[in-house]
């Protein structure tokens, strides 16, 4: 748990305080004093007889006992100053922003162990170093501006990069977005973000706590404790916002199955993300309007009422939100008919709503009051309201905010004259604590992803049931490399997976007898080779036993060949699920469509192991081909139940076998009655 001398202190030392706010030590002291800190404050600098108003000490060992010390010192001071802060003078909270630690060197990494090593000792909190700093509704111990205004029902934020944090802010400021506390957590040689996740997790009292939390981060130390506490958050009644940079293909490897190439570790962030119920955003300004979304009653449907005095902007948002699983619907009818007669000649009530540049304040209360009250198909509204300069938006604002403390459909104020009418806005914002969204295509896209992102998975999975000792025993015995086809079968059948009836032969006599015993018509094709087809190594419909012969003559010659596989001719829809193990996250499941499509379309779903059948059922289901699996123009579909099952079993089957490092069954063949693997490849890597 992170000490409350850290979240709420009763006094604070600034160490290395300075008269010049320019410089961190400076800005420190200033913000810390400009803030609603009630407490004793102390500053330490030898140089200095007085600093900003404050008698100065000399040295640390000059202070009394201190709950929390902010630190700007030079790197090579802080152990020593860390050590009798923590034994002599009962510090608990720590905020070094100073930098020349771990980020720098392995001298500086080993001052930074150690002080954590006394830090913990003694049951204090460190946030930093190299950081920004730290601010609550209790006081600002960070020496960057600006500072956004303090709510204890405002956004919670914890970030990575204190830069980054500073933008953010100043977008968040702009909109009308308050903030709750801001934890620039720097090395987080201690308290990381998934440390103030569990702490968010662990205290938070629904109605009473902020329910809007803002990530930034740039590496992911630990994703379990991530997926734990993001999820429990979420199914408490928190939203989550989060960008994860850092995800390029640069950082992408090589590998030597489909699933390795397609596996990466943003397909892993990504899936993380969306089994927590986090909305991934993609940049400040996304990650910003998404919590200035979560701050506007929830949207319960799906259909939105777009009302504008301009044109171009109602047609592109909902272009954006059209094209994005959101509906405009139209409006139609009697009552529509009604509003449309309330309006000036020329304005337009089919949705967008168009009431013309020259719409007044009581025209927008008209519409606003029509879609709340009389039209069904409407979930919520945006309002979209600038000006061309001609006149001013007082009084359309002052509707806008009555109406939004009324209506129990929520509104979204799209207010784009950011010159025109820049009072307004302000006034809008400051004095009537609203928050506006300045671009309307900007708005939809961050809307579409709030209302596209999962609900978190359940706390407790209902998983299928498989044979771990089974599993154990072939995998404990398996050498490094590639599975044989008999320790493959024997794997998917303790997870209870469908597969083919098959046999590996090495000799030609073998491949008669054994083609004898399945019949015909037969695949053969090669043991060894990663891509079979693209070596000549698979054949189809094989019909009589001449050709059993003859092409087992030609495809054990085949390089990297070790034997052939004989088993019956299955048919079906191509489907694909494969398993890749990244680091830190686990294994990741894929699927989507087999055989070739998986290399040209790429349209596969991911998720983190263990996956339910449920959750299964939803990757399927938002494959862009999912039409395909449905069957389509006469098409034998595929069995969406067995698909799902398999998904969720292979799921279980990783999760026994941690050391499973690649898997693919591609294809599977789907047919109405059952889903059966036909290829498989696995790889162990213990």
């Amino acid at each position: 748990m992170i000490s409350e001398k850290l979240l709420n202190p009763k006094s604070i030392a600034v160490i290395g305080a300075s008269k010049d706010v320019t410089k961190p030590g400076g800005k420190l002291l200033k913000n810390l004093l400009d803030s609603n800190f009630k407490g004793q404050i102390y500053v330490v600098n030898p140089k200095e007889e007085e600093i900003q108003g404050i008698k100065c000490c000399k040295q640390v060992e000059d202070l009394p006992q201190v709950d929390c010390a902010l630190m700007a010192i030079a790197a090579k001071f802080c152990l020593h100053t860390v050590d009798v802060l923590a034994n002599q003078k009962g510090c608990g909270g720590y905020v070094i922003i100073s930098a020349g630690f771990g980020e720098e060197s392995h001298e500086g990494g080993e001052i930074e162990r150690q002080i954590v090593e006394i830090i913990r000792k003694t049951g204090g909190s460190l946030i930093g170093p190299n950081c920004t700093g730290f601010l609550n509704v209790n006081y600002t111990g960070a020496f960057d501006a600006p500072i956004p205004q303090l709510d204890p029902m405002g956004v919670d934020f914890v970030t990575g990069s204190g830069a980054t944090a500073v933008f953010i802010k100043e977008i968040g400021m702009t909109n009308g977005l308050h903030f709750n506390s801001v934890w620039a957590v720097g090395n987080s040689a201690q308290i990381g973000i998934e440390d103030v996740l569990e702490y968010w997790d662990e205290t938070y009292v629904p109605g009473k706590s902020s329910y809007v939390k803002m990530i930034y981060m740039e590496k992911i130390g630990n994703p379990e404790k991530l997926l734990k506490h993001a999820s429990s958050l979420i199914r408490k009644g928190c939203k989550i916002a989060a960008i994860k940079s850092g995800c390029s293909s640069a950082g992408s490897r090589a590998a030597s199955s489909h699933t390795g190439a397609l596996a990466t570790s943003d397909v892993a962030v990504d899936a993380l993300f969306r089994k927590a119920g986090i909305v991934r955003c993609s940049n400040r300004q996304e990650l910003v309007t998404v919590c200035c979304i979560f701050m506007h009653p929830e949207m319960k449907g799906k259909n939105m009422a777009v009302i504008t005095h301009a044109g171009g902007p109602a047609v592109m948002l909902t272009d954006t939100l059209s094209n994005n699983g959101l509906d405009v619907p139209a409006i139609k009818g009697e009552k529509a008919q009604a509003l449309l007669g309330k309006l000036f000649a020329g304005s337009s009530v089919g949705n967008p709503i168009d009431f013309l540049a020259t719409g007044t304040a009581q025209q927008l209360s008209d519409i606003i009051d029509a879609c709340e009250n009389d039209f069904d198909n409407i979930d919520a509204m945006c309002v979209i309201f600038g000006s061309p300069g001609l006149f001013r938006n007082w009084e359309v604002y002052d509707v806008l905010d009555k109406k939004m403390k009324t209506c129990k459909k929520p509104i979204f104020p799209i207010l784009p004259s950011i010159i025109n009418v820049k009072e307004e806005i302000e006034d809008f914002i400051q004095n009537k604590h609203r928050i506006n969204f300045s671009e309307e295509c900007v708005f939809g896209n961050a809307l579409c992803k709030v209302m596209n992102t999962p609900k978190p998975q359940p706390e407790v999975l209902d998983m299928p049931e498989i044979d771990v000792k089974a599993i154990r025993e072939v995998v404990e015995n398996a050498k490094d490399g590639y599975l044989s086809l008999d320790e493959i079968n024997k794997l998917l059948d303790a997870a209870g997976i469908d597969r083919k009836k098959n046999a590996e032969v090495k000799t030609r006599e073998d491949a008669l007898k054994v083609a004898g015993e399945f019949g015909f018509p037969l695949v053969m094709k090669v043991c060894g080779p990663v891509h079979k087809s693209d070596v000549g190594g698979v054949v189809l419909n094989v019909m009589d036993m001449e050709t059993v012969g003859r092409e087992f003559d030609r495809l054990i010659k085949i390089k990297d060949t070790y034997a052939v596989e004989l088993c019956p001719m299955y048919h079906g829809t191509e489907v694909f699920i494969g398993a890749s193990k990244e680091a830190k996250f686990g294994h990741q499941v894929l699927c989507g469509l087999g055989g070739i499509f998986i290399e040209v379309l790429k349209d596969v779903k991911a998720s983190l192991a263990p996956i339910s059948t449920d959750e299964a059922h939803s990757m399927i289901r938002g494959l862009r081909s999912y039409k395909i699996i449905q069957g389509v123009r006469g098409q034998e579909p595929v069995n969406e139940d067995k698909f799902a099952e398999a998904v969720s079993r292979v799921s279980a089957l990783v999760k026994a076998a941690p050391e499973i490092a690649e898997m693919d069954l591609n294809p599977l063949l789907g047919s109405a009655e059952r889903v059966v693997a036909v290829d498989a490849r696995i790889r162990i890597q213990k």
